[in-house]
């Protein structure tokens, strides 16, 4: 991957003027939709691993990949590492798997949280690194805490991670945990070894990379950094 990436172009500059209605909304509501064959065939692979082999669970959401995956099993060997994309494309791109902690399904997100709320399955950890920003205003409810899944993303619990190259996403994010009752903390992410290839490519193409860590309840164990 090589580092020639743009700084992420937006027609919003700053947090979207309705991010407080649309949140607050969704978090006084409850979503529940129609999950697809395939992400139900993904979920039976993650309760199988577990029921053979029990353990915490750490979810790599939107893991591309799978590079940042391995990285996490790495930094958390008691756990069971679950990466999810929905791109069967950028999975086939992971090199063979060299560890037995960790799991790469090929699923929609948003419906694993849904099943995994749905068995009342609790996280440890939760990553969401470099997830799509959807930088045009009027794809507000596209983004992780626009849609209509965010709460679910609150009921799995656990230290919860996002990583952006856009300031303003992850100030956003910031706002809706803030509103969902679970404040947390922005940085700027430090020099260090890239979790993922994005991570890397954006950090070698000079962006400024920026990070939201916050505790939901159910979470263990400090934060893994």
């Amino acid at each position: 991957m090589q580092a020639n990436s743009r700084q992420v172009s937006s027609n919003q500059d700053f947090l979207h003027p309705g991010l407080a209605v649309l949140v607050s909304k969704h978090l006084a509501s409850s979503s529940r939709k129609p999950v697809a064959d395939h992400n139900l065939a993904a979920f039976r692979l993650l309760t199988d691993e577990l029921a053979a082999r029990p353990r915490p669970l750490v979810l790599d959401s939107f893991c591309g990949t799978g590079h940042s995956t391995a990285t996490l099993a790495s930094r958390h060997p008691d756990h069971l590492v679950v990466g999810i994309d929905k791109s069967s494309q950028r999975l086939g791109k992971h090199p063979a798997q060299v560890s037995g902690n960790y799991l790469l399904i090929h699923a929609q997100c948003e419906d694993v949280w849904q099943l995994l709320v749905e068995v009342d399955a609790q996280i440890d950890y939760h990553y969401l690194l470099y997830p799509n920003p959807w930088p045009k205003a009027k794809h507000l409810q596209r983004r992780v805490h626009g849609s209509a899944s965010f709460p679910m993303l609150l009921q799995l619990g656990g230290m919860i991670e996002l990583r952006s190259n856009w300031q303003v996403y992850v100030e956003e994010f910031g706002v809706a945990m803030h509103l969902a009752g679970y404040p947390g903390h922005i940085s700027r992410v430090p020099p260090q070894p890239a979790i993922s290839l994005f991570e890397r490519k954006y950090a070698d193409s000079g962006h400024d990379l920026w990070a939201f860590r916050g505790r939901v309840r159910g979470a263990t164990g400090p934060s893994g950094r």
